[in-house]
């Protein structure tokens, strides 16, 4: 598959995180942008925060629930996206853990990029809300300082 090429990057992956906000779906839009500039696909992750992961960690709710609540979400970012004629991909990441020190949403983010060799990361950037699902606000700084790929904060 050739991918085109629109100025000096070379972007076949741009990832873009999640966490059910609105400011991620507006997310998602920039990253569908990039992704028909340069004919690439998107690879959305969708972030579990601290409340949650500790919850399903202790069995107060059950991940599937959990999974469930996430559907609509990215069945609408899905529909979004091939709308606009983009593949996309996604996944659920912990952006916490109990046991590992280290690991937070910025972390979980840079650590999916890896995995998936993204070239081009979208992050949005959202004022803190003291929502519980919301888990981006803290990653994108974050993002800007330790990412080795281009990323856009919006």
């Amino acid at each position: 598959m050739e991918h085109a090429q629109s100025g000096p990057l070379d972007v076949e992956l741009v990832l873009v995180p999640v966490d059910g906000s609105e400011e991620s779906a507006l997310a998602v839009e920039y990253a569908v942008s990039i992704a028909a500039e340069y004919d690439a696909s998107v690879h959305a992750v969708y972030l579990l925060g601290e409340e949650v992961v500790r919850a399903i960690e202790d069995g107060t709710i059950d991940e599937d629930s959990v999974a469930g609540e996430h559907e609509a979400f990215m069945d609408r970012v899905a529909d979004y996206a091939t709308g606009k004629g983009i593949h996309i991909s996604h996944s659920t990441a912990f952006g916490f853990s109990t046991r590992v020190k280290t690991r937070h949403p910025g972390s979980a983010i840079l650590d999916t990029a890896e995995e998936l060799d993204a070239d081009f990361l979208v992050v949005p950037r959202q004022p803190v809300s003291g929502d519980p699902g919301e888990v981006l606000e803290k990653a994108a700084e974050y993002v800007l300082l330790y990412a080795s790929q281009p990323v856009l904060s919006v």
